[in-house]
């Protein structure tokens, strides 16, 4: 699933293409999930924003396009795509093309008052920002606190920080050899997790995202970032740091990823 530097790379992309173009006659896959598309017609994006790990295009009518890519979803721009995995499109008033592509049919797109998110409540309960300076230590030491579930899991709700998937919480959990599976943090590792966390995505952002399978940027290549993880499904290989072989395992239904030496219980 795109996380946090994959939406950001798409973003990036289409805001100096988007800003300022009508989107005009709305297409859309008949199903709940898709049909809000039709809501965004013959009108002006204002803004391209992120917020966790979703897109959010601005209209003139005081109105946000929110765009969640699910598991496969990819925002294509530039000619038409037709095919069987298209699940919205608008004609832009320069003769171009905004799709949204979407195989397994995960993603979802909702249009509503600008930053009112009532409808969508993994939006409207997300964490702060990990690059927003109100997110550090202090702040993940107390929200850990508040939870006796695996700090991995509590990175992956949402609530402790905005944007983290699988991938880059394995990522910033070995950056600060915090162990998945543990419950607490002590202040020293929350401060060290911290900055893991804006490591790790600050890194996906700059490689462009991460591919394994599905991610693809606004120009359809693969991001680079799969070529320097450290944990994420590296299980079975050397740890790029000590050398033991990495480990895997279920933790509340994720594959986890971990060094067993640098990342000890």
């Amino acid at each position: 699933m795109p996380e946090l530097p994959e939406v950001e790379t798409i973003r990036r992309a289409l805001e100096p293409e988007l800003v300022g173009r009508r989107l005009r006659h709305p297409w859309a896959f008949a199903s709940p999930k898709f049909t809000p598309a039709l809501l965004a017609d013959d009108v002006r994006v204002v803004h391209v924003r992120r917020r966790a790990k979703y897109l959010l295009l601005g209209l003139h009518d005081d109105h946000e396009l929110v765009v969640h890519l699910g598991m496969t979803g990819t925002v294509h721009l530039g000619e038409a795509i037709d095919d069987g995995y298209v699940r919205a499109r608008w004609a832009l008033d320069d003769d171009r093309t905004l799709t949204f592509r979407d195989v397994r049919r995960f993603g979802r797109l909702r249009v509503v008052p600008t930053g009112d998110y009532r409808t969508i409540p993994t939006l409207a309960t997300a964490g702060p920002e990990p690059f927003d300076p109100e997110f550090d230590g202090a702040h993940l030491y107390a929200a850990v606190k508040q939870s006796r579930r695996h700090v991995k899991t509590q990175l992956l709700a949402q609530r402790a920080v905005a944007g983290l998937g699988n991938i880059y919480a394995d990522e910033a959990l070995w950056l600060a050899r915090v162990n998945p599976a543990v419950r607490t943090l002590t202040r020293r590792q929350a401060d060290a997790l911290a900055e893991a966390i804006v490591e790790a995505l600050g890194d996906g952002v700059r490689n462009g995202g991460t591919t394994l399978r599905d991610y693809r940027t606004v120009d359809g290549e693969t991001g680079r970032n799969q070529h320097h993880l450290h944990a994420y499904g590296r299980a079975g290989q050397t740890c790029d740091r000590c050398s033991t072989e990495l480990q895997s395992r279920v933790l509340d239904a994720r594959t986890t990823t971990w060094c067993p030496t640098c990342q000890r219980r």
